[in-house]
């Protein structure tokens, strides 16, 4: 559920190297829900014969839908999957992974756009992410320093990083599906993070404060789904 979020969920950018633009990313920035642009392309599973298989997790998952925890290896943030066959569209979440901190929670729906295979459940098919209901604030809030040439990023859930501003990779801590991250200025008050595991590009987020200082737009380019999907944030 992790990818919802967006998303990691979806932190990570910043700072432009004169001040004026350093100090527009400074600060604790909160992610708004009511304008979120989920990824267009949908995710794909298929629950028959008593199996659930989620063709677009990476990677993908096949595993009995009896309700009980099976193990699934190559997925950093979770090492089982437990799936009960139920009757709504409607997804709710308890993200443990960073274990120093509250879980993240919230729920939401989600919209098919293909239909599986006859006799299969009505479940399986294509389906994208309509509307996130709810999402706890410890999943939304990303606080950024500017200190000399470094970035330095923290968020409620324990990730952290301090990145210098040119693009130099730098460490990622307290995400066990990043390892490393680098950002670098792209534009006037723009910034693009660019996010990796174990060597290999996983995302690339580019943010663009407001003139006013007070909004931010995040655009998140997924790289191992292949989605894009984009998100606003308010300066606290």
């Amino acid at each position: 559920m992790k990818n919802l979020l967006l998303f990691g969920l979806v932190i990570a950018l910043l700072v432009s190297v004169p001040a004026t633009a350093q100090n527009a990313f400074a600060g604790t920035w909160k992610f708004n829900l009511s304008d979120a642009q989920f990824a267009k392309k949908p995710d794909v599973f298929l629950l028959q014969n008593g199996t659930y298989e989620c063709k677009t997790c990476v990677p993908p998952i096949d595993v009995k839908a009896d309700g009980q925890d099976h193990p699934v290896s190559g997925h950093p943030y979770y090492d089982s999957v437990s799936i009960k066959d139920g009757k709504t569209a409607m997804f709710e979440f308890s993200d443990s992974s960073n274990t120093n901190s509250d879980p993240v929670t919230g729920k939401g729906s989600s919209t098919q756009v293909a239909k599986g295979p006859a006799g299969s459940h009505a479940i399986s098919g294509s389906w994208v992410t309509s509307k996130m209901e709810t999402l706890s604030d410890n999943g939304l809030t990303v606080t950024f320093k500017v200190e000399g040439d470094s970035l330095s990023m923290t968020s409620p859930t324990g990730q952290s990083y301090v990145a210098k501003l040119d693009g130099t990779e730098a460490p990622y801590k307290g995400d066990p599906g990043t390892t490393s991250v680098s950002v670098k200025r792209v534009g006037k008050n723009t910034i693009e993070e660019t996010d990796n595991r174990d060597g290999k590009i996983i995302s690339v987020t580019r943010m663009t404060v407001a003139a006013d200082g007070k909004t931010m737009t995040a655009k998140v380019e997924d790289k191992l789904r292949g989605t894009n999907s984009q998100f606003t944030a308010t300066k606290q």
